[in-house]
């Protein structure tokens, strides 16, 4: 039984960033050194400003290198950079990599487990590798994560795919847009 309209999804993926990946000029960023706070002005330290363009629009970075090293800095449009010890999805909780999703709650309720039955096509119009869509149909996603309001949209799931290993995730094949996809329950 298909969630919504068979064919008529747009799923698109976020990750989390790792620092050593990325070699901008470096440029420092005040927030919260901790969990719980918002808007601060304590000095976090100094990143590549490209590493923190990624967590300006991913929502994290794993941090690889001085003080703060194996730390994540997050980002939130309502709360600014804060320092944790993981990465965090809108309820304070760990997100999981290939299980935590993002959804407007008008399109898919939090804590809804869904599947993808098929991929569509990818963002540029072409079809899915298969090996790609086998990857994201084996896996069981559950909407724990929102979108900021006026971002998700109808049909529109965002899946979280993990962190950085080794290549940026710009050049995966899984950092992808699935158009005309088909969802179901997981």
């Amino acid at each position: 039984m298909p969630l919504g309209r068979p064919g008529g999804w747009r799923i698109t993926t976020y990750y989390t960033a790792l620092e050593s990946l990325y070699r901008g000029k470096r440029k420092a960023v005040r927030g919260c050194a901790k969990f719980h706070c918002s808007h601060g002005k304590t000095p976090l330290g100094s990143y590549p400003d490209d590493f923190l363009k990624v967590i300006q629009t991913e929502g994290s970075g794993r941090i690889t290198a001085g003080p703060q090293r194996g730390r994540y800095l997050n980002w939130s449009h309502s709360v600014g950079y804060w320092l944790d010890d993981t990465t965090r999805d809108s309820r304070g909780r760990p997100l999981k990599a290939w299980s935590s999703a993002a959804a407007d709650k008008s399109v898919l309720a939090r804590d809804q487990g869904f599947a993808i039955v098929e991929c569509g096509k990818e963002g540029g119009g072409r079809p899915v590798e298969r090996e790609v869509c086998e990857r994201f149909q084996k896996a069981r996603w559950t909407v724990t994560d929102l979108f900021r309001p006026g971002y998700g949209g109808q049909n529109h799931a965002d899946v979280y795919i993990g962190e950085e290993h080794g290549s940026r995730f710009a050049d995966s094949p899984f950092y992808t847009t699935l158009n005309g996809a088909t969802l179901g329950p997981s």
